[in-house]
């Protein structure tokens, strides 16, 4: 069993959590890492800027929007860990994904940095200490610990790779 709590997360990150088979965190994201690796790569090149409907992303955008995310919660992680109780805001997720065109951008170049932004986010989890990763703090008006970030980084992914098979293959 996870060393969380269903307190220690906002509700609506329960599915991300709930995804994530591994108890321990860092195995959890080593193995997410090179499963979705596998699974983008098996994945047909002309599917990569592929829309199932006008408004929705690509896959290439999903996967830029994995790596900001990551970026995103690994900062939240980062802070709370080092014990900075300032509340940090949301971020909306189009904005950003509507802010850079991946079309100019090759997958091999997106995976590269998923792999960079991923092995990033391990070295950091690793230097957390327990404390740490009990620690919490505020994001988007909620509490939330540290070790809950990093159970939610792996099922971010799963559930991205999901809606992928779901609606694009």
């Amino acid at each position: 069993m996870k060393n969380i709590l269903d307190s220690d997360y906002p509700a609506y990150f329960a599915t991300y959590i709930n995804h994530v088979q591994n108890d321990d965190c860092i195995l959890a994201m080593e193995e997410n890492l090179n499963d979705f690796i596998l699974f983008i790569e098996n994945i047909s090149t002309e599917k990569y800027n592929y829309k199932y409907q006008e408004n929705k992303w690509t896959i290439k955008d999903i996967v830029r929007h994995i790596i900001d995310a990551e970026r995103i919660f690994a900062y939240r992680a980062l802070r709370f860990a080092r014990f900075d109780r300032t509340p940090l805001p949301g971020f909306e997720e189009n904005d950003y994904v509507a802010n850079v065109n991946t079309m100019t951008i090759e997958m091999t170049d997106l995976l590269q940095e998923f792999i960079l932004v991923r092995k990033s986010t391990i070295k950091l989890f690793e230097s957390f200490s327990e404390e740490m990763l009990s620690a919490k703090g505020i994001a988007s008006e909620n509490e939330i610990s540290v070790l809950s970030v990093g159970f939610i980084i792996s099922g971010h992914v799963i559930h991205h790779q999901n809606v992928i098979k779901e609606r694009y293959l």
